[in-house]
Order: C-alpha cells, then structure tokens, then sequence
C-alpha cells in the first residue's frame, strides 16, 4: 500500500511512521509519500526519519523490530496523489504564526484564545476549509479510488466540508474521545481489548462530546466509576471536572469540554500564563527545525525530548499548580493509532470498532420520522424504500458528528446512539449551526456567514464581538478577504 501524508513535515509525522515500523502495523505500508509546501520542514522531519535506521531496522525503543516503510519526500500534490491508496492529511495553513493570531486575537478580547474551540476554531477552520477542498478534488481526479483520513483541525467541520466532494471516503481522526474512553475504562477496571467499543456509549462533534456508557459484561460501570472520587482522581478527565457537575450530567466529558463548563478558569490559565499554546510552540518550533535538520543520527532523541515537552504544556490552563500530565498520556500512540486501525480495517485488515467524524448515517429499511431522509448513492447501495435516519437522535442525518463507528473495507458505518439529555443537545445544536455557518463561508466565500457564526457561537455570543474578531482575523490573513472577494 501507498500512504501519502499532506503535510508531510508535520511535527507528529514521526509518529506515524514509528508505528509502521514495529508492532501491529509493520507491513502494512509499501511507500510513505510525504507531501509538503515547505522544503525546510520537510527536510527536518526526513532527518528524524533517516535517524531512525533503514527500513528493516526498527526505530530506536520501538520493541520488536520491524520493517519500516520506504520514504519519498515531494514537493509536488499531483506526485504525491499519483498511485496513492491512502491519504494522511495535517496541514496547517499559516503555520504557528497562523495559530497565535488565531488565538491571540481571542484573548486579547477577553475571549477563550484555543486553536479548534471557539473564536480561534472558526478562524482556523475559514483557512484550512479553501486548501482542503483543493486536495479534495485533485483526489478525485489523481487517486478516486483512495480514502483521505483527515487529521487537519477543526477536524469535524473540514471533515464536513469535504464530504460533498468524496462523499463517505473522508473520515475525520481524533484521538480525545478513544482516550477518555481508555482512560475511564482503566480507572472502572474494565477490560476493554484494542479495536473493540463493545458497550461503550458516546456522542457529540469533534471536541465536543461526552462518553456515557462504559459496558463491561452486560453491565454499565461508569456510575460506579463516577460515584468513586479515588477512581476519578487517577485519570485527567476525571480530574479536570468538578464531582458536582459529573454526577449532575450522569456522563463523562471530552476534556475540550472544560473550555465550555469553565471558560472564565480556562481564559485566566491562558493570561496567566503569559504566551499562549501557540506562541510556546512557534518558539519551540523555530529552534528546533534547523536542529533537527543537522542532527544527524542524534534527531530521533531531540525530536522525541521536544514531543514530550509539548505533550507536558498540553491543557496545562487546566491542570492545578504542580500537576502532571499521566506518563501513559506522555507516550504519544494516540491519533496515529487510531488512524493506521482505520487503515487497515478499510484495506481489508479486518473489521475496527473506531470513534471517528462521519457522517451521521444509519441506513435503516423503511425508517420514519422528522430526522429520517430517503437513502442516496452515499448510503451504500440502499435498496429502494430505505431510509436514513441519524446515529446520534436530534442531529441532523447528513452532519459529520463523532461517534463509535465499525470500520470495514465499505467504509466508516456509525453505530446508534442514545439521544443525548436536553442541555447536551441544545449546545450540540448550536455548535453544529456555528459549524455549517463556517463551511458556508469557507465554500461560497459569503463573509455574512462568517460574521454569523462568530456571533452565534457560544463561546463569543455577541454580534459586536464577533465584528471586532472577524475584523481582527482578516488583518492577520490577507487570504481571509480574497475569499470574501472571489470564494475558495
């Protein structure tokens, strides 16, 4: 198989190809095709690469060795989508300094300044929509026959953007919610094998959900888990929310929850802290390209110091003085995980039970009701009389949610969820029109659709703010009005 990863220098990249080294996924990729826009960044992370060893070597602390993809490094998108099976794809457009004005602008109102939630989201999202589309199409002409996994942020609104063009070939990666659901299952004790969600219960959109079944043979163990402060106490979520709110909502949040449940602690974290998230990293970034680029075979350990640190400044407005991230959340295998068992369920490896970004979907024969729609092409082959009716209940059936999905060679199918209690899906409701708002926007380049989604989101709710943030944005990226000017 084929892997191309768009945003081939991307700092997690390693990542990637360290799990195709060694472990379950060695073999399952033939080439690694990355594609990036900046030959700096691209010649960093191939050092980091080369540092590793020859393929058949196995990377360093990586166990068992294994055999480790060729590499080939373009600068070209049509040669990096010729022959490609798969696509990767993490851009970033406007790099770090795009981040800190995303999130810099906010605070510097008194918003919550964060890459994919809120005001910096929307900013975000309104740059990475126009590039990602573009990828999209040249996929359908280059490699129509390749999925597009999309770890680009905010990854559930791009996810949605793409759909129209490759319909149920796109599929949106995060790993927050497989690890809250990994991270509570140890604390309750519950056995629950790799590739299986047997039991489990979670909804919501990307960054934006709640976990609220935990089955354990036949049995729900997350009331007892959420009635145990110790059990609590030895997992970040757990920590992260109040006894009180977690025993009020009878479910477990995604962590990017706290920027909803406490946003006036999460705003005065971030000023306290005197940079932002971004602002940290461009720092850390800026030095330590060129190093990693004549590291030789020291590149691999210095990639891997600065990876840690990162990963240790990850929330850190939320953690109180002195706490520590846990070390298993320290030893990076998240996102790239679920994405090569997404891989390799659609190449054939066998059936994964995933939470991804899809489309929210069940075909369902003879279905009825206010959310149902008939079946269309993108439902598999329905037969006549079927009907589509929505995995999460109150959402509609054609917006990209994230859920539990059984993943096989036809695709990311979701699985039936619970309807979510009345204050989850008002503010699910209301994020997701913020979200069509900003694809809107992106596609059509209507910027009335941009200035309403900044002002209906709950997290800005203002029309004055949302013009003084919209006005803020467009100064920072030029490209923000060509769109307004001319579309994607």
């Amino acid at each position: 198989m084929r892997l191309t990863i768009a945003g081939g220098g991307g700092f997690r990249v390693p990542l990637v190809y360290r799990a195709l080294s060694a472990g379950p996924f060695a073999g399952l990729v033939r080439e690694l095709v990355l594609y990036d826009v900046d030959p700096a960044r691209l010649a960093a992370i191939e050092a980091v690469l080369a540092s590793l060893g020859p393929p058949g070597s196995g990377p360093p602390g990586s166990g068992p060795q294994g055999s480790g993809p060729q590499i080939r490094a373009v600068s070209s998108l049509s040669e990096a989508l010729d022959g490609a099976d798969m696509v990767f794809a993490a851009i970033r457009p406007g790099g770090t300094a795009g981040r800190t004005a995303d999130e810099r602008i906010a605070l510097d109102l008194g918003l919550l300044g964060q890459e994919t939630t809120g005001a910096g989201g929307i900013s975000y999202a309104l740059r990475s929509i126009p590039p990602m589309l573009r990828l999209a199409e040249e996929m359908r002409s280059r490699c129509p026959g390749a999925w597009l996994l999309n770890f680009t942020n905010p990854a559930g609104m791009v996810t949605e953007a793409m759909v129209p063009v490759l319909g149920p070939r796109v599929i949106g990666i995060c790993d927050s919610a497989s690890g809250l659901v990994h991270r509570a299952a140890r604390a309750a004790g519950v056995a629950l094998p790799e590739g299986t969600l047997d039991g489990v219960g979670y909804y919501g959109l990307n960054h934006l959900g709640w976990l609220y079944r935990l089955g354990a043979g036949g049995r729900d163990a997350l009331p007892a888990l959420l009635a145990n402060p110790a059990a609590l106490s030895e997992f970040e979520e757990g920590r992260l929310f109040p006894p009180g709110l977690l025993a009020s909502l009878g479910c477990l949040p995604n962590e990017y929850l706290f920027y909803y449940y406490d946003t006036v602690r999460a705003v005065a974290g971030m000023r306290a802290a005197g940079q932002t998230r971004g602002e940290s990293i461009a720092r850390q970034q800026a030095e330590l390209y060129p190093r990693l680029a004549a590291a030789g075979a020291e590149a691999f350990a210095l990639w891997e110091d600065a990876r840690r640190s990162r990963e240790e400044g990850y929330l850190a407005e939320a953690r109180t003085s002195g706490e520590r991230r846990d070390e298993t959340d320290l030893a990076g295998g998240g996102y790239e995980r679920v994405a090569l068992a997404a891989m390799r369920a659609l190449s054939g490896g066998g059936p994964a039970d995933l939470i991804l970004n899809t489309r929210n979907a069940v075909t369902s024969p003879g279905a009825a009701g206010p959310e149902a729609a008939p079946a269309g092409p993108e439902a598999g082959g329905a037969g006549s009389g079927a009907q589509v009716v929505p995995a999460v209940p109150g959402l509609p059936a054609d917006a990209v949610v994230e859920v539990p999905c059984r993943v096989t060679p036809d695709g990311a199918r979701p699985v039936p969820q619970d309807r979510p209690g009345p204050a989850q899906l008002e503010l699910l409701r209301r994020v997701k029109d913020v979200e069509r708002l900003v694809v809107e926007a992106a596609t059509t380049g209507r910027r009335e659709a941009a200035l309403a989604a900044f002002a209906r989101h709950p997290l800005v709710d203002s029309d004055d703010l949302a013009g003084k943030l919209l006005a803020g944005y467009e100064a920072a990226f030029p490209e923000l009005g060509r769109l307004w000017h001319g579309g994607p």
